[in-house]
């Protein structure tokens, strides 16, 4: 029935051509674009063939044919395309075996959902994100052998408080968003409150719920669009397809959008918490009589993301540009303690409703540069080994951790300080990821050599701009 639907779906707007997507190992979305008449109810089963080989962290040479089999659940219209195209989402398959191909994310998150109801505690995990990002005017970068830098420019950037009025607009009214002080204010401070409408317009015609939009804390363009939670998998789905909404709602007015951690020195940069919740039927499990209207589970789950936090991070905040935010003592909780309420922990409880239906935990170290399908894998799984364990989180910290002392922090752990610290967190604990064989040890080291070989190693042997200023009169 869902083939069915699916293809009634494409016909009856008129579909030319169906775009069939698919997520690479970093997180980055593809596709490949066949005439509608190439889409059948076989395809959902035979999948469409293409060559994986030149995909980051995908295939070698050798074993580069794969098969992308689309989901008939999930569709919708390209709002960027020319021509009528239908869009789905694909798990990249193994033609031989037939089964998720080992690299593929999306497989990844396919089996954590899997391995939940095998368990039998739960079998729907609910999450929910909020992926901020910057719209930029300009953005320029090089890196050259002889030279290397980057600049970017926004209208509401401070800085441009006092630019000629021939740049930009032609003209200089004044408002401008200080360092810090760009939460949600009113237009004509907050200039992108249109770009925002017109993004979850299109988000909603895509099948994406969006609940609030709001101009975010940092100068020059920081912006959140909330959009409403669902199951692991279509969380995901929907983060990428959200992503490729914002970025081309963006280009079209002339704008870039980019969901780097940290693309701005001196002021907040982009998080991503992740709110997520189990059910069984219809039954909410983490709503009880404990702490912040917990139940046991809940705090044991919490017990669990706080123990593999770090591992968890190599995931969820996969970028050495992620550790220019996870700095201790600024915006984002680096210190893994948990708290009813309290933004500085690493784990917060909302505490808006006493619904058990909305009782929900809020990790908040992860950042919109990961990868959905294994950031939410790696939470689950960890969450999960934390109830299979009963592992006890300890006492909750109700202060502001940006306050306290060092001595008041000396016995709270901390997250790793950069990429390569997050990645021997998890060389040394993964086994919790293994269970089910959602994650395979293939997949963990395929990942941990492409993020040191493709990204920590370029950056440490290239000289930094801010090393001249530091260094070339030594």
């Amino acid at each position: 029935m869902k083939t069915k639907n699916a293809l009634k779906y494409a016909s009856d707007q008129g579909a030319k051509f169906v775009s069939v997507r698919f997520t690479d190992l970093p997180g980055s979305w593809h596709h490949l674009t066949f005439p509608i008449k190439q889409l059948s109810e076989d395809s959902f089963e035979d999948g469409f063939g293409f060559d994986a080989s030149s995909l980051r962290g995908w295939a070698a040479i050798n074993e580069s044919d794969m098969l992308l089999v689309p989901d008939p659940s999930h569709y919708w219209m390209d709002p960027f395309s020319d021509e009528p195209t239908l869009c789905l989402i694909a798990n990249a398959v193994d033609p031989i075996t037939k089964e998720g191909y080992p690299f593929d994310p999306r497989s990844v998150a396919t089996r954590a959902e899997s391995y939940l109801k095998f368990t039998g505690l739960a079998d729907t995990a609910n999450f929910g994100t909020e992926a901020e990002f910057f719209v930029f005017d300009s953005v320029k970068f090089h890196n050259d052998q002889n030279s290397a830098g980057f600049t970017i420019d926004s209208d509401e950037g401070h800085w441009n408080s006092g630019r000629a009025a021939d740049e930009f607009s032609g003209s200089n009214l004044g408002y401008r968003i200080r360092p810090k002080e760009g939460y949600v204010p009113v237009p004509p401070a907050d200039s992108l409150s249109d770009l925002r409408s017109e993004i979850s317009l299109i988000l909603a015609d895509c099948g994406i719920d969006v609940e609030c939009h709001h101009h975010e804390v940092a100068t020059a363009g920081q912006c959140e669009i909330d959009f409403r939670f669902s199951n692991l998998l279509r969380t995901a789905d929907n983060l990428q397809i959200f992503k490729y909404v914002v970025r081309n709602t963006a280009y079209t007015y002339g704008k870039a959008a980019t969901f780097m951690p940290k693309p701005l020195y001196g002021d907040n940069g982009s998080g991503m918490h992740c709110h997520q919740s189990l059910w069984k039927g219809e039954k909410p499990l983490f709503g009880g009589d404990g702490y912040a209207g917990l139940s046991e589970m809940a705090r044991h789950y919490i017990g669990g993301l706080l123990k593999h936090a770090a591992a968890i991070v190599a995931f969820a905040a996969p970028t050495t540009n992620s550790y220019k935010r996870l700095v201790p003592g600024f915006e984002a909780p680096v210190n893994l303690a948990y708290s009813a309420r309290n933004r500085s922990a690493a784990v917060r409880i909302p505490m808006f409703s006493t619904n058990p239906k909305q009782k929900r935990l809020e990790f908040r170290p992860p950042d919109p540069s990961c990868n959905p399908y294994l950031a939410f894998s790696a939470m689950l799984l960890a969450g999960l080994d934390g109830v299979q364990n009963s592992i006890d989180p300890g006492e909750p910290l109700d202060k502001d951790i940006y306050d306290l002392s060092p001595e008041a922090l000396k016995d709270v752990p901390s997250l790793p300080g950069s990429l390569d610290e997050s990645l021997k967190a998890l060389e040394a604990d993964h086994e919790f990821l293994l269970k089910g064989d959602v994650f395979t040890t293939q997949l963990i080291d395929r990942w941990i050599t492409y993020k040191r070989e493709k990204e920590i190693q370029p950056l440490r042997m290239r000289p930094h701009p801010l090393e001249f200023n530091m260094y070339f009169d030594i």
